[in-house]
C-alpha cells in the first residue's frame, strides 16, 4: 500500500512524524509518501542518519495549515499545503491512504474538498477506537459533527459496524445509542427519534446504552452526536490519566506499597501497554471516499508507525467499498426518516 503522510502535522512537527515513517517503512511492506517542505523534511532526515531511505519519497508541499486557523479558510487559502496536496494523492489515485495529526476540522475540510464523499453519505464521521473490558469499541461522531439529525447517527451506525468488521475483524460488531439510561424510554428528542431508525438498518443492534457501558465494552459501536461523542471521549482519555496518576501517588507513599509495586511490575505494565491509544494510530473519517486518519495532535512517533500501520489494513480490507455497498443498500430508508421529519 502507498500512505500519504502529512510530514508537518501535530505540536512537535517534523520530527515524530519522519521517526514513525522511518519505524514503519523498516517494519512494513508499505511505501510511505511524506507529504510536506522537502528541503526541511531531507534536512530532518539527515539529522535522524536517515538521507535516502527505502520505501520512502517525498510529494513537496509549500505551504501549512495552521494549526489553530480556521479549517474552511485555511484549505481554501493554502491549495498547496500538506493537508490538500495529501488528500490530493488519494483523490487522484496515487496514494491508498492519507495520515495528518494537523488541526483535525482542516483535515476533514480538505477531505471532504479533494476525496469527497462516498455517494449517499450525508457526514462524514470520526471514529475513535477505545480500550475496554473486552477489547476494542468504536465512538462515533467523536467530534466532526457537533448538531446531527437522526438520519446522520444511523449512518455512523453503519459505518461504524463496517469499520469493526474491517479493522477488528469482529463479524456481526454489535451497536449502542448513547443515551442517559438503558430504557428506550428515555433520552432526548434526538435518541428517541434516532432509536427506531437504527433499528431499521439491519444491524446487530443492542439498543441505548450508558456512558458507563463504554469502558465495559458492551457494545463493539457507540453511536453519539459530536457534541456528546467528544465529551465522552475527552472524560475518557482524562480518567485513563488520572486513574494512573492517582495509583503512582499511591504507591510512592509508602516503601511497602513500592515494594508491592514492584511485584506488580509486570501487569503495570501490561495495563499500560493495554490503555495506549497509540496502539490504534489514529481515528477514521468514515464516510468520505478514501482512507484517512487523523492523529492526536500530540503525536509520538510509535502513534504514527501505528496509524501507517492501520493505514495500510484499512485500505487493503476493502472498507471503503463496503461502506459504498452498504449506503446504496439503506439509502431508501434514510430518505423516507428525512421526509417524514420534513
Amino acid at each position: 500500500m502507498r500512505i500519504a503522510l502529512d510530514a508537518h502535522g501535530g505540536d512537535f512537527g517534523l520530527k515524530p512524524n519522519l521517526e514513525g515513517a522511518l519505524l514503519a517503512a523498516k517494519k512494513l511492506p508499505h511505501e510511505i509518501i511524506l507529504v510536506g517542505r522537502d528541503p526541511e523534511i531531507r534536512e530532518e532526515l539527515r539529522r535522524l542518519g536517515a538521507e535516502n531511505p527505502e520505501r520512502i519519497r517525498i510529494v513537496h508541499a509549500p505551504q501549512i495549515v495552521d494549526m489553530g486557523g480556521e479549517p474552511v479558510e485555511e484549505c481554501k487559502a493554502k491549495p498547496d499545503s500538506s493537508l490538500m496536496v495529501g488528500a490530493g494523492l488519494v483523490h487522484e489515485g496515487k496514494a491508498d491512504a492519507f495520515i495528518s495529526a494537523g488541526n483535525s476540522g482542516a483535515i476533514m475540510v480538505a477531505s471532504l474538498l479533494k476525496i469527497k464523499r462516498i455517494p449517499g453519505v450525508i457526514r462524514p464521521a470520526l471514529a475513535a477506537p477505545l480500550p475496554t473490558l473486552k477489547g476494542t469499541c468504536a465512538l462515533l461522531d467523536a467530534g466532526a459533527n457537533m448538531d446531527c439529525k437522526p438520519w446522520h447517527l444511523a449512518q455512523f451506525a453503519v459505518m461504524g459496524s463496517i469499520y469493526m468488521k474491517s479493522l477488528f475483524g469482529i463479524e456481526n460488531p454489535s451497536v449502542g445509542l448513547l443515551s442517559i439510561g438503558e430504557e428506550e424510554t428515555k433520552g432526548n428528542t434526538l435518541v428517541q427519534e434516532t432509536l427506531p431508525l437504527i433499528k431499521n438498518m439491519g444491524l446487530n443492534f443492542h439498543g441505548p446504552v450508558e456512558g458507563r457501558d463504554i469502558p465495559e465494552g458492551l457494545t463493539d459501536v457507540v453511536v453519539a452526536d459530536g457534541f456528546t461523542g467528544n465529551v465522552a471521549l475527552k472524560l475518557y482519555e482524562g480518567s485513563a490519566k488520572t486513574i494512573f496518576t492517582m495509583l503512582k501517588q499511591q504507591i510512592m507513599s509508602k516503601f511497602t506499597y513500592k515494594i508491592g509495586a514492584m511485584l506488580m511490575r509486570k501487569v503495570f505494565t501490561e495495563l499500560k501497554i493495554k490503555m495506549n491509544v497509540d496502539i490504534y494510530g489514529g481515528a477514521p473519517l468514515l464516510g468520505v471516499n478514501g482512507v484517512v486518519l487523523i492523529c492526536h495532535g500530540r503525536i509520538t512517533s510509535s502513534a504514527i508507525f501505528n496509524a501507517v500501520r492501520v493505514g495500510g489494513e484499512l485500505a487493503s480490507s476493502g472498507m471503503v467499498t463496503q461502506i459504498k455497498k452498504q449506503m446504496e443498500q439503506v439509502k431508501d430508508k434514510i430518505a423516507a426518516s428525512k421526509e417524514q421529519a420534513q
